[in-house]
């Protein structure tokens, strides 16, 4: 993952001046070996802060360590003003978290009460207008806030990447999903830049790359990815033509962001003007951590971009699908999946999941589009999709969105692909989480969300929560428990 930032940690003790300083930093230092065994690369700041003065001190090392994301560990009570002081100077990604006391013998002398000082480092964080990641009991022994630091990375990449990303548009946002017409003011508070270029643009990039000497390559690195699954060679040229295109407009147009995410129209006239599909090569950008979304869908594209900076790894955007008919589930799902019928759907794109998140992906070619642009016959501008099932597993399905007012909102629910035969066409999983008939009433049509959610891979629900909080999604909407009642659902249904 190229497109992703790298996190660099670094730690700072703080101790309250009539606390033993040498307190604070026996329990730095044996966080940062805790973190050694877990294999994170942590910079330790010799500067331990009890003072304003010490706060600039740290802060100059932090800067010299070339560190992106900041530690504040309370070894014991610590100043409250100094250490928030240094978070707020800091201005990148920041956690705070408090040593526990070790044993009986720390008790009878050397006390901390960081426990105590945690509540004090909380509320001037607040005054401050710091957002700090705490995490959910942030007191430990040193191995437990190692772990702490450990869960703070992934949120912190995320954080670090937003902050520097660009999301190129092509084309207007289709007027069929006004879903995805969704205000875009709410990004530039993120420090999210848009921006957004006519299809006109696009064509005109691809046209120029016409005969580029790499296209061979490229067509060599397609034919080796889709192996027995290279079913329409013959749309490979258009696709490595398209692919370059991409890559090289992202290079020309990445200006002061370090990180890009494209958000491009797909249909249908793209496929009469460019005379391919473009899924498959979304799906390899999306790959290497550049997510595409379909349909100009631009929060989209911002939720795929977290998801793979949460988990370091490919996502995919899918529609919010189908139901899942009663003869499929009676057959592959009733009495084998703890899910009732209602608790099940399929998640579907046309084609730009990843290769590596397919049991077994084929190059095809749009079956509905065939029937409205070429009236159903020999496929040729409609080829161009990867299609397969979704390899079964854990996922999270999220999306941050802004909504028709211009605020900030987003869901998150983990659930699985279920390891069923889905019997249908494109990249697609039957997907079940819990208790979703009600979460799709009171979340998802309740919230006015599009029918695009975010797929990332595993259980990430932890870290986007976090990220959501940190970046001032006040409502971040989850598929609730039975017994947990959504505001809007009818106690007497």
């Amino acid at each position: 993952m190229f497109n992703i930032p790298e996190v660099k940690l670094a730690i700072v003790a703080v101790s309250r001046d009539c606390f033993p300083i040498t307190l604070s930093q026996r329990r730095r230092r044996a966080v940062v070996a805790e973190c050694q065994k877990l294999g994170l690369n942590v910079v330790e700041i010799e500067t331990t802060i009890e003072n304003e003065n010490h706060t600039m001190q740290a802060l100059a090392e932090v800067k010299a360590s070339g560190a992106n994301a900041l530690m504040v560990y309370l070894g014991n009570f610590g100043p409250e003003g100094p250490e928030t002081l240094l978070a707020e100077k800091f201005g990148g990604p920041v956690m705070f978290a408090a040593a526990a006391e070790e044993d009986i013998p720390v008790l009878s002398s050397e006390r901390g009460d960081a426990f105590c000082g945690m509540l004090n480092a909380s509320y001037n964080l607040k005054l401050r207008g710091v957002k700090a990641y705490i995490p959910e009991y942030p007191v430990g022994t040193a191995p437990e806030v190692a772990q702490m630091m450990a869960d703070f990375i992934p949120v912190a990449r995320a954080l670090i990447g937003v902050s520097k990303l660009k999301i190129i548009t092509f084309g207007p946002r289709p007027f069929d999903f006004l879903a995805c017409n969704a205000p875009i003011a709410p990004l530039f508070t993120l420090g999210v830049n848009i921006q957004e270029n006519s299809e006109l643009d696009l064509l005109a990039a691809y046209q120029a790359h016409a005969n580029d000497p790499r296209i061979p390559e490229v067509i060599a690195d397609m034919e080796k990815e889709l192996g027995e699954g290279n079913k329409m060679p013959g749309v490979l040229p258009r696709l490595a033509q398209y692919e370059i295109t991409l890559l090289d407009w992202i290079e020309e147009n990445k200006g002061a962001a370090e990180y890009i995410a494209l958000a491009n129209k797909c249909w249908p006239a793209f496929q009469t003007q460019f005379g391919f599909v473009p899924c498959y090569v979304n799906s390899r950008l999306t790959a290497r951590g550049i997510p595409v979304a379909c349909e100009v869908d631009i929060y989209g594209a911002l939720s795929e971009f977290i998801g793979t900076c949460v988990t370091g790894e490919c996502v995919t955007l899918l529609d919010i699908n189908n139901t899942v008919p009663a003869d499929l589930y009676a057959k592959d799902i009733e009495g084998k999946f703890g899910y009732n019928a209602k608790e099940v759907f399929m998640g579907f794109h046309c084609g730009n999941t990843p290769m590596c998140r397919l049991k077994k992906g084929e190059m095809k070619y749009q079956l509905i589009m065939n029937r409205g642009l070429e009236g159903g016959g020999e496929p040729d501008i409609t080829r161009g999709t990867l299609e397969g099932d979704i390899i079964p597993g854990d996922i999270t399905f999220f999306r941050l969105q802004g909504n028709k007012d211009s605020k900030l909102v987003s869901y998150i629910a983990q659930g699985e692909v279920l390891p069923v035969d889905t019997c249908s066409f494109g990249g697609i999983g039957v997907f079940g989480i819990p208790e979703m008939n009600r979460f799709y009433r009171h979340v998802l049509i309740e919230g006015g969300y599009p029918h695009h959610g975010a797929v990332a891979f595993g259980k990430a629900g932890k870290a986007l929560f976090s990220v959501m909080k940190l970046l001032g999604v006040e409502q971040v909407s989850f598929n609730q428990p039975k017994g947990m009642m959504y505001p809007t659902e009818n106690p007497f249904a």
